[in-house]
């Protein structure tokens, strides 16, 4: 996703702070997320011999790690929230859970029925009752603490139970009512419909179902609370995040100095067939490569990354995003390819119909869904679309009195189209070659507010969609930069400059 100031996509959480701002109450208010900001850019530190690693600080690293990725996603994705997720019903844990909350709440009701009625499991409810509803007040809401406190005594509960003297309707009532005061308004319903519930049991059931939304909410408000800091700071968080796992872990960049390697050795290559097919070229004559094109190299390799096989650890908090742009690309390779051959094929047929490449997308999106995964029969897909198209090119024809395609016009067409599937397929790797340049002029700009390279010839019908993957896909990458430069910088120089690299190390050695 484009990394953006804090966006509100969450209209239920931004009114749990309107809500209770407006109480009469200003202790109700939610406490808002403080965090000490005083943390300092890390840069990396020099290379040290590998050390063995133990269990703890195994641990440690796999913490800070959590931490890291969390805060990550926190602070980028706008959209990300906590859900509450519950067995499937017809599961075994889903069906042991309904087996033992049945026999729990089918037991505290056997209790209150009894003569005198057994109190003691209600307390314990009304116990974890209170100490929910005083987790979502702030420090300084000292009034309904206190009220709180009072109100849910259970000293006091357990005295009235053994006089038989505890009114748990009026106690339940009171609950409410507060729920009704600290819950956001989504949950407004949810409270009318507790009040409507007559049987103490289920009441007291329901009350714990709509506690365990509330405290969603509440983590919900304080995730969205906390994102403005994160955006802030993030790139000093995650940078020295990154420095302590490093340090617990010398091993956490291996990968990442693979993938830059590989990258090198690409422009190597390249550079030595541009050398080769050049007259005069001297063959003795060391090769000069830029770290930010070997750098912007290994970026593009994301985009046909096998996510099989991990990513660099560099790029972990990342992963997600860059697979959801990558099968978004395979799929607008695949309509730029479909609209290429049909218009060289029936170009004349098609240039009077109006919004043809709009038609052609919307044929074809829905035949591509989920056409990165295993089981997507490509080949099949692209039959069916090309069927579609003969027939949408037919029907724009008869509606204007001209003849329709022909069987062999017909046939060509889908078998072309049907086609793009084999491996090395020409009109495949053009349209590859004309993405990866428009990636790669996306990844030089200075700034992607100011301009957008011009989209190559073939990928018009994408355009508007390219643009904006594009989009998505520089502000990682951009970001990305921004964290790790200064372990991409000491990994490049020591990859393509080892004699500098070695100097520097000698000297800080002798200097310490």
């Amino acid at each position: 996703m484009p990394l953006n100031d804090e966006q509100n996509s969450d209209s239920d959480s931004s009114r749990l702070s309107e809500s209770t701002a407006s109480s009469s109450d200003s202790e109700y208010s939610r406490q808002s997320f403080n965090s000490d900001s005083s943390s300092k850019p890390s840069s990396p530190a020099s290379a040290s011999p590998p050390k063995v690693i133990t269990f703890d600080e195994l641990m440690a690293a796999t913490r800070n790690l959590s931490n890291w990725t969390l805060a990550h996603e926190i602070a980028v994705n706008a959209n990300f929230c906590l859900k509450h997720e519950d067995y499937p019903q017809n599961s075994f844990a889903g069906t042991v859970k309904q087996i033992v909350h049945k026999a729990f709440w089918d037991h505290l009701e056997s209790e209150l029925n009894e003569d005198p009625p057994e109190y003691e499991h209600a307390i314990k409810l009304f116990e974890e009752i209170k100490e929910i509803l005083l987790s979502f007040l702030t420090p300084g809401a000292n009034r309904i603490h206190n009220q709180i406190c009072e109100v849910l005594d259970t000293d006091l509960i357990r005295q009235q139970a053994e006089h038989n003297a505890v009114d748990i309707p009026g106690l339940a009532n009171y609950i409410i009512n507060t729920m009704g005061k600290l819950c956001a308004p989504i949950r407004d319903n949810d409270i009318k419909q507790l009040k409507a519930t007559d049987n103490i049991v289920e009441l007291l059931r329901q009350i714990f179902r709509v506690l365990d939304l509330m405290k969603m909410d509440m983590a919900n408000y304080t995730i969205k609370s906390l994102r403005p800091y994160l955006w802030h700071n993030l790139v000093d968080y995650e940078r020295t995040k990154f420095q302590e796992i490093l340090e617990e872990t010398p091993s956490a960049l291996n990968l990442t100095t693979e993938w830059i390697k590989e990258s090198i050795e690409d422009e190597l290559s390249s550079v030595s067939d541009e050398s080769s097919s050049s007259p005069g070229a001297n063959s003795n004559s060391k090769p000069i490569i830029s770290p930010t094109l070997v750098l912007n190299n290994g970026y593009l390799k994301l985009l046909q990354w096998d996510y099989c096989k991990t990513i660099p650890e560099t790029l972990i908090t990342d992963e997600v995003r860059l697979q959801e742009l990558r099968e978004k690309l395979n799929q607008l390779k695949v309509i730029a390819c479909v609209s290429l051959i049909t218009n060289n094929m029936v170009g004349a047929a098609i240039v009077d119909v109006p919004d043809f490449a709009d038609q052609l997308k919307r044929i074809s999106l829905p035949l591509l869904e989920g056409m990165n995964k295993k089981s997507f029969d490509l080949k099949e897909a692209l039959n069916a679309i090309g069927i579609q198209i003969c027939s949408t090119v037919n029907k724009s024809l008869s509606e204007r009195g001209l003849p329709t395609l022909s069987e062999e016009m017909q046939s060509n067409l889908m078998g072309q189209i049907a086609h793009i599937v084999e491996k090395n397929n020409p009109v495949c790797s053009l349209i590859d070659k004309r993405i990866q340049l428009f990636m790669r002029s996306l990844l030089a700009l200075p700034s992607l507010q100011k301009c957008m390279p011009t989209v190559p010839g073939g990928l018009s019908v994408i355009q508007t969609e390219i643009e904006l993957l594009g989009s998505q896909y520089a502000s990682i990458v951009n970001f990305n930069k921004k964290v790790y430069g200064p372990f991409y910088a000491n990994i490049l120089r020591k990859l393509l400059f080892p004699e500098a690299a070695m100097e520097k190390t000698e000297a800080e050695t002798s200097s310490s």
